[in-house]
């Protein structure tokens, strides 16, 4: 966790008798309503990607919109549709939270989504403390393959964070990649703890972040804290990777982590950067929401209120491409400088 402006529709559509759409000016539809349920679906285009925020229960019969290639001269582009869970755990039911994270994925891969971003410890409900003192480590494996079963039924990859074993006999807080069958891709434990209940609970881990390819996308994982650093964001950019994944939990009052920051560390290190909150209220804490997706040039593709909220944004390996084309700041980097001015730093 770290410490302690809802997108309105400028156009209001008629509803029909099959269901109900709100849809921003310049927005095209993406999903039709259908008969079994109502749906608000807000579509826009930013930076020439697509982007939805859908606030409804499953829409039936959506063509799949998966990971897509295509040639741009000899270079293969990849797109891939994004969904990013933003919602309130309730600590240590994890029965409910499991079953908020599968009709997630259910809804995400129904829309064609091929990944489903959720938050920090969300099956678990964030609360340190609470966790230490009554979380039974015996259950962590089963609920991994719950979420692995869920990953495998929806056929959707999936992105979870749970505390795991650390080598000093406590937890770290971790985060887990799966792909559509289940399979575990990536692990990474959080480097940077934030707060007293953090460093009480749990260990710091100092492993770089690892790159894989999901979908032919090369894809990175931080957790919250993390992601304010701006040399955690450059590991895994120097690595190779062009989207980063981040579940966080993060308090009201905080704004511009997501609404500033994040687009920053996207833009300086000219990657695709996903940031997944809770919402709500849990165990004393009040949640700000505002999970974001920001593209490589710093824009802004999709972006939640305080609510509960599912995001979709459409991502691509030629927008990372051309952001590190036109201004190369990975190229261009004086590493050996830096360094130097760290090492000759006055101290104190």
């Amino acid at each position: 966790m770290k410490r302690a402006s809802n997108h309105s529709c400028s156009q209001e559509v008629n509803a029909t008798a099959q269901g109900c759409i709100r849809i921003m000016n310049y927005a095209h539809v993406l999903y039709e309503p259908s008969p079994a349920g109502c749906a608000q679906v807000l579509l826009s285009w930013v930076t020439g990607l697509r982007l939805a925020r859908l606030e409804s229960r499953v829409i039936p019969g959506v063509s799949p919109m998966n990971a897509r290639r295509g040639m741009q001269g000899a270079i293969e582009v990849v797109m891939m549709l994004l969904s990013v869970l933003q919602a309130n755990a309730v600590v240590l039911d994890i029965d409910a939270n499991l079953k908020t994270v599968d009709a997630a994925a259910q809804r995400a891969a129904a829309a064609g989504a091929s990944l489903l971003l959720t938050p920090e410890l969300f099956p678990v409900g964030y609360a340190p403390l609470r966790l230490h003192s009554e979380l039974d480590p015996a259950t962590l494996p089963s609920i991994r393959g719950r979420l692995a079963d869920i990953a495998r039924t929806r056929g959707i990859g999936l992105v979870y964070s749970l505390p795991a074993p650390a080598a000093d006999g406590g937890w770290h807080i971790s985060a887990t990649l799966l792909d559509a069958q289940g399979t575990v891709l990536l692990d990474y434990d959080k480097v940077h703890l934030f707060g007293e209940e953090e460093r009480k609970a749990f260990s710091a881990a100092q492993a770089a972040p690892g790159v894989v390819d999901f979908n032919g996308i090369k894809t990175s994982l931080l957790i919250c804290y993390d992601v304010e650093f701006p040399e955690s964001v450059r590991a895994a950019a120097t690595r190779g990777a062009e989207l980063l994944l981040v579940p966080t939990a993060l308090s009201a009052g905080f704004d511009a982590v997501p609404q500033v920051l994040i687009r920053a560390r996207a833009m300086e290190s000219q990657l695709n950067v996903a940031y997944a909150n809770h919402s709500g209220h849990e165990d004393g804490c009040d949640f700000l929401g505002g999970s974001v997706v920001a593209g490589p040039d710093g824009s802004l593709l999709a972006a939640a209120g305080e609510g509960a909220a599912l995001l979709f944004a459409e991502i691509s390996t030629e927008s990372v491409r051309a952001a590190r084309e036109q201004v190369p700041y990975l190229r261009e980097r004086r590493t050996e400088l830096y360094r130097g001015w760290e090492d000759s730093a006055p101290q104190g």
